[in-house]
């Protein structure tokens, strides 16, 4: 017994024809355009005056963080739709890892800094 909306040897999310901007050749061709846009500003950023020079970081990281996206969504096939609600929480899990790992080290290398340093050389 089927809903007329997945044939009874697919299981939801492996439709071969998908719909929409996130689905077949298209999807790559726009993901592929995208990654290619974003990948040539950021490498041109740094020697055009575009923006605040002081601010370049900045937007590299706002740069990596589209690029990211672009992955995920045009190559990857993740979405917010029901069928991919594990894929959406495992990311979202790796992200707080990847986040507390480097907060944590952050933490750990600014004290250790402020232990080694030299408190004077009263003796």
């Amino acid at each position: 017994m089927t809903d007329g909306t997945h044939s009874p040897q697919t299981a939801p999310g492996d439709e071969a024809d998908r719909e929409g901007l996130t689905g077949g050749l298209g999807s790559y061709a726009i993901g592929f355009v995208l990654a290619v846009a974003l990948t040539v500003i950021s490498f041109a950023l740094p020697n055009l005056n575009l923006v605040w020079t002081p601010s370049i970081p900045v937007a590299l990281a706002v740069l990596a963080i589209a690029q990211m996206g672009v992955h995920l969504v045009f190559f990857l096939h993740l979405t917010t739709g029901p069928d991919n609600a594990n894929n959406v929480l495992a990311l979202a899990f790796g992200l707080f890892v990847v986040c507390l790992i480097i907060g944590g080290s952050l933490f750990i290398m600014h004290a250790l800094n402020h232990n080694m340093m030299n408190p004077g050389m009263a003796m």
